[in-house]
């Protein structure tokens, strides 16, 4: 999409407004990506109620579109990911970026609210904040994971961090940055006690045990985990009679790619199920879940599912990150991390063979007693996550509206 024309510092609502009112509070927004957009859409509605008159403009999708917001660019604009993809594109999102930032000084926004994608969001943050205007960073980057002093140069983008997970506010503490813990909003969208009868419904499934496979939802995670996944599953299949297993496919790409690792491997009836998306149906339908390590993690999670968890990375990759030993942690899985636990099964490079997943697999299926000593714990971390982020985010940016805004160092 192309920029607005703006001949002022007004947007197109303010413009038809008629001259000599009083300005009203503007506040900008830029998110990435689908979940962005859907993190945008419930801020705005939070900030509307709180400042009916508010007039909101920046980058965003369909979601933030609805709720409000004048898109000067859309999210898919953003949407790069791989280095390959960005250096590509890199030219044009220069040129993205060099626009964005001239209009939103023309704009002079009360606060602009970067969601995510900190790749390019804590640059323009960064740069608003030396000339004055108050930034804040909504979702903070793994600091907890790898790397934390890049906490110190998130501070010097950001105003305000908020962040998701409860770990996140003592680490930028420790560098004299303000960050607030707002829950997760994954948290108040899904509910305490999952319907495991619809889900299995509503994707033709039987009672019988179902395992829900996902082995990730980028083409470079499938061409490394579908076949020791699919495999894992077909020796689970084998022990297990009349297993259903479900997989779905996060988009046609990787459906493609599936595909014919599917049908090249002999499953005994009933065959899986590929699925055109779905995964949370999925997840809330099985019995157990069998899952690359990311976001996916959380998701299961809060469906209080047990899973077992697999990744792999490039050998060069995992060489690297071990020597300069880059990585903090000492578990991958959201739900052991939040838990200081091993409540899931971490099967990680060359530990992540079919052998052993259906191992794991196994285990659970044939421990129903574990499974539901787990489902109360998970419940407990729900109930932690659960603080209605968007309500709390909007707080929090509303107060920093009303301070002095702060130049970076």
């Amino acid at each position: 999409m192309d920029t607005i024309n703006t001949a002022s510092h007004q947007t197109l609502a303010e413009l038809t407004a008629g001259a000599g009112a009083t300005r009203r509070l503007r506040i900008a927004l830029v998110a990435g990506e689908a979940s962005g957009d859907a993190l945008g859409a419930d801020l705005i509605a939070q900030l509307r109620q709180r400042h009916p008159d508010a007039v909101f403009a920046g980058i965003g999708g369909d979601a933030m579109r609805a709720a409000g917001l004048e898109a000067w660019f859309d999210a898919s604009e953003l949407a790069v990911m791989g280095l390959a993809e960005v250096l590509r594109h890199l030219p044009r999102l220069l040129k993205l970026r060099k626009s964005l930032r001239q209009q939103l000084v023309n704009w002079q926004p009360d606060v602009f609210i970067g969601i995510d994608a900190p790749d390019f969001n804590l640059p323009v943050e960064r740069w608003l904040k030396q000339r004055g205007l108050r930034t804040v960073h909504y979702v903070s980057p793994s600091v907890w994971a790898w790397r934390e002093k890049r906490a110190q140069k998130i501070g010097r983008s950001a105003d305000l961090v908020l962040c998701l997970f409860p770990m996140e506010p003592e680490i930028y503490a420790r560098h004299g940055i303000d960050a607030r813990y707002v829950g997760h909003p994954m948290a108040d969208a899904l509910p305490l006690v999952p319907d495991r009868d619809a889900a299995r419904a509503q994707l033709g499934l039987s009672p019988r045990p179902v395992l829900a496979v996902l082995p990730g939802s980028r083409l470079g995670e499938i061409g490394r985990l579908a076949e020791p996944f699919i495999e894992a599953a077909r020796l689970v299949a084998e022990q297990v009679p009349n297993l259903q297993v479900v997989i779905p496919a996060a988009n046609a790409a990787c459906r493609a790619a599936l595909e014919p690792l599917l049908a090249a491997t002999p499953f005994p009836s009933p065959r899986p199920q590929l699925l055109d998306g779905q995964a949370r149906e999925a997840m809330v339908a099985s019995d157990v879940v069998l899952l690359a390590s990311g976001t996916a993690t959380l998701e299961a999670m809060l469906a209080k599912r047990a899973m077992v968890v697999g990744y792999k990375v490039a050998p060069l990759s995992a060489w690297i990150a071990r020597t300069l030993r880059l990585l903090k942690v000492k578990r991958f899985a959201l739900p052991n991390i939040l838990a200081n636990a091993d409540l899931a099964p971490e099967l990680m490079q060359e530990d992540c063979t079919p052998e052993a997943l259906s191992a794991a697999v196994l285990q659970w299926l044939q421990t129903p007693a574990a499974i539901d000593a787990l489902q109360s714990r998970y419940a407990q971390l729900h109930a932690e996550l659960r603080q209605d982020a968007s309500a709390r985010a909007a707080d929090a940016i509303d107060a920093l509206v009303h301070t002095t805004p702060s130049k970076a160092a």
